[in-house]
């Protein structure tokens, strides 16, 4: 079910018309590609121009919309705002969906959602008509509260398990006084009374406010319960159900905080204040403080407060905690480092290069928010059965209230009956298995170096049938790399053809003159000073080293200057070329001396992920690359793909995925983010690598693998999984519980005591359930 928003956005253009149309052309092709938006365009004619979109606001939210407009260059005026607002006060579910009613109508208020295992609610509204204080004030009314920064003390922190406890002693006291110790009976009702407004003060109070709103929610199902045993004289049944419904929100509250914690957690990970270098002095200010460009002493053994650059020293660095990765990375001047990262034995002085708020795990934090106030597919279809459920049971419920004494049945028993059936028909648990389940789901993948940016997400992650590979990047690591050395001189070794090599490529930026030199460092090789360095455009380059003449480039740089290769040297660089490598030919003297095999190298975690996603349950993984066929299938066997579609143009990428999803329904694509964002759009399910290292990763992706690690991918499948295993499992206890129940209420089998410990019961199992996603483990 979508809910689509139609908004018009006053957005700020570049003033020279040339850079206007190149930013409009790059905001139309970066909204095209935004799984969520289903259309879009620019009003220029308009002061200021409007940006008209229309988006689905479960996949797509204001502040989405505002990040491609800025990185397009352009900005949307601030008429329109994106809040996440926590919430205290909350019991069930349908709190939820009475604030969702209530906030949702205020006007100015474009969209309103809740979700109650988070205490969130994310609003987007036109600050024009309305603002926050507003807002607040209309949480205020309707008996929630939003709480304020500090410590709570125990009173609040434990005031709905005090209150629920309390209750239950009353009941308990005046059953056993009445019962075993001639207590009188009016003792004990007052007893019960006084259970009565400790068990219901606050489903009370919600009660009346959902039906100020018109909304019928399970609140209001066990108020009427209570009143209605109070009425027929059984205040010990109706004190009874209000103690085991207080007292089963009151642990599910607390149950529910665990996944809460998980997130929270992530959050206490950044320091709260830093160790600068300011005005040649070292002083601690909080970390809110500091300025882009201060240089930060990160100590041994303590966490790194900021994400930046490397300035001096080295270290090994975990970076579990944002990026997942099980090993520490050696960091040294000019690496990248991550707030909440702990850094090991050395001392590090980190450049900032992003503002507290701006941090990677700041980001990261605001998208797991956001992912747990949208409402998965199940969740949304559950509510629309609630929705014609709750009104439906009191209807029925009135007509057992009625017609059985008709019938020759007493009133008092068919309105206990009738009573009984209220608690036996609420859908407490039904309401909670799906958002309690997408809470811990997302929770646990962010604890893991995945980020799921939605419920729908983490849902479609457990229905894929087949996973498309965007080859470079994914399959391998994006970058080349000297994979093969070839000697054609027998005085000269390896190490000596590389050593000359590097020392001419080192004055070059060329990708592979770069992984030439990499190779050298890698194996620790000196080099000598090149002299009379010239590049020859598109074919290689000459330099001086160490007195020889050398000509470095490819077989056009070779032909040019009439140096001929023995039919040896030919054959073993044809077999380098089959199997799709890149030549680089070296020459000294006019004479070849050796040639380098230069490739793309497969990451060494792709073979075993191909092969834990097939125990994972995807039969199908697909790799496409710009290669040329045999070379492509020659990768796919190595790594173990099912399939390949080679010779690729990056717009072809596309339609393959259009392809894959008309023949497998149900289709993952893996990418960077950058140059395959529509693929990735279009797919069921888009998933980004090293979300950790680019904010597009982040942005574009519905699933973004934060460390640059393939083997993270079948935890994130397997987590999908088994999230679907566990809401359908709560689906099939909350609906097998109320059939029982109401079967059970309506013929007088169980009383209304037993009805309400079968319902706390079952909500209370659903919630457990959910939360064994927080201990899901890779191949759990």
């Amino acid at each position: 079910m979508e809910r689509t928003l139609e908004l018009d956005l006053p957005i700020l253009l570049p003033n020279v018309q040339d850079l206007q149309d190149q930013c409009i052309a790059r905001l139309q092709t970066a909204l095209a590609g935004k799984r969520g938006i289903a259309n879009a365009h620019i009003e220029t004619d308009r002061t200021p121009a409007q940006l008209c979109v229309h988006y689905d606001a479960d996949l797509v939210s204001l502040n989405d919309v505002e990040q491609i407009a800025k990185r397009a260059g352009a900005e949307i005026v601030k008429r329109y705002h994106h809040e996440l607002i926590p919430i205290e006060g909350m019991d069930c579910s349908d709190c939820a969906r009475v604030i969702e009613h209530s906030v949702g109508r205020m006007d100015g208020v474009m969209n309103v959602t809740v979700n109650y295992p988070a205490q969130r609610m994310r609003v987007e509204y036109d600050s024009q008509k309305i603002n926050r204080g507003a807002i607040d004030k209309r949480l205020r009314g309707l008996g929630y509260t939003i709480p304020a920064e500090g410590l709570k003390n125990f009173y609040q922190e434990n005031r709905e398990i005090i209150f629920s406890l309390t209750a239950g002693a009353l009941v308990l006291i005046g059953w056993v006084g009445e019962t075993f110790f001639g207590l009188p009976t009016l003792a004990a009702t007052v007893l019960f009374v006084g259970a009565y407004f400790f068990g219901g003060l606050d489903i009370s109070r919600h009660a009346i406010h959902a039906l100020r709103e018109r909304h019928f929610d399970t609140d209001l199902l066990m108020v009427t319960a209570a009143i209605g045993a109070a009425l027929i004289g059984n205040f010990f049944e109706g004190a009874l159900l209000l103690f085991l419904f207080s007292l089963g929100h009151a642990l599910e509250e607390r149950a529910l905080d665990r996944a809460r914690a998980a997130v929270r957690a992530l959050a206490d990970l950044a320091p709260k204040t830093a160790l600068v270098k300011r005005d040649g002095k070292e002083i601690e200010l909080p970390v809110e403080e500091l300025l882009l460009e201060d240089v930060v002493i990160v100590r041994p053994g303590v966490r790194v407060p900021v994400d930046g650059i490397v300035v001096t020293g080295a270290s090994a660095v975990n970076q579990a905690p944002v990026t997942g990765e099980s090993v520490p990375v050696e960091k040294e001047p000019g690496a990248q480092v991550f707030a909440g990262s702990v850094n090991g034995e050395g001392a590090l002085d980190v450049r900032v290069t992003r503002l507290a708020q701006d941090s990677t795990l700041a980001r990261v934090m605001k998208l797991v928010e956001e992912a747990q106030t949208q409402k998965s597919p199940t969740q949304q279809t559950v509510e629309k059965f609630e929705r014609v459920f709750v009104p439906a049971v009191l209807g029925v419920t009135a007509l057992v209230i009625v017609v059985p004494p008709f019938l020759g049945v007493p009133f008092q028993e068919s309105f206990l009956r009738a009573m009984t059936l209220l608690v036996a028909a609420s859908p407490c648990a039904l309401a909670l298995g799906t958002p309690a389940s997408i809470l811990a789901g997302v929770a646990q993948a962010a604890r893991n170096g995945v980020l799921v940016k939605g419920g729908v997400h983490l849902e479609n992650l457990g229905r894929l049938k087949a996973i498309a590979f965007d080859k470079t990047g994914t399959i391998t690591h994006g970058r080349p790399e000297v994979t093969d050395i070839l000697v054609f001189d027998g005085k000269m070794s390896q190490d000596e053809l590389l050593r000359l090599t590097a020392s001419a490529e080192s004055r070059s930026a060329h990708p592979l003159a770069q992984a030439v030199v990499r190779a050298a460092q890698n194996k620790k090789l000196a080099l000598p000073e090149a002299s009379d360095v010239e590049s020859i455009t598109g074919k290689g380059l000459q330099a001086k080293v160490e007195g020889r003449a050398l000509l470095i480039g490819n077989f056009k740089l070779l032909q040019e200057n009439n140096i001929s290769m023995s039919d040896a040297a030919a054959k073993q660089i044809e077999a380098l070329q089959v199997s799709g490598k890149t030549i680089i030919l070296v020459a000294a003297e006019r004479r070849l001396i050796g040639a380098l095999g230069v490739a793309d190298v497969l990451r060494p975690e792709a073979k075993e992920t191909m092969r834990e996603l097939r125990a994972r349950g995807i039969e199908h993984t697909i790799m496409l690359t710009g290669d040329n066929q045999r070379v492509a299938d020659a990768i796919a066997k190595t790594v173990g793909l099912t399939d390949v579609r080679a010779d690729l143009l990056p717009e072809d990428k596309l339609t393959v995925i259009r392809e894959l999803i008309q023949e497998y329904e149900q289709v993952g694509m893996v990418g960077d983010g950058v140059n395959d964002a529509p693929a990735l759009a279009n797919a069921t399910v888009g998933i980004a690598m090293g979300g950790a290292g680019t904010d597009v990763a982040l942005e574009t992706a519905d699933v973004a693998l934060m460390g640059d690690d393939l083997s993270k991918l079948p935890f994130a499948v397997g987590l999908g999984r088994a999230t679907r295993r566990i809401i359908l499992q709560n689906l099939v206890i909350s609906l097998g519980v109320i059939a029982f129940l109401i079967i059970t209420s309506l013929t007088g089998i169980v009383s209304l005591g037993i009805a309400i410990v079968f319902h706390e019961g079952s909500t209370l199992v659903v919630v457990g359930n959910a939360l064994r996603l927080l201990g899901y483990r890779d191949g759990g």
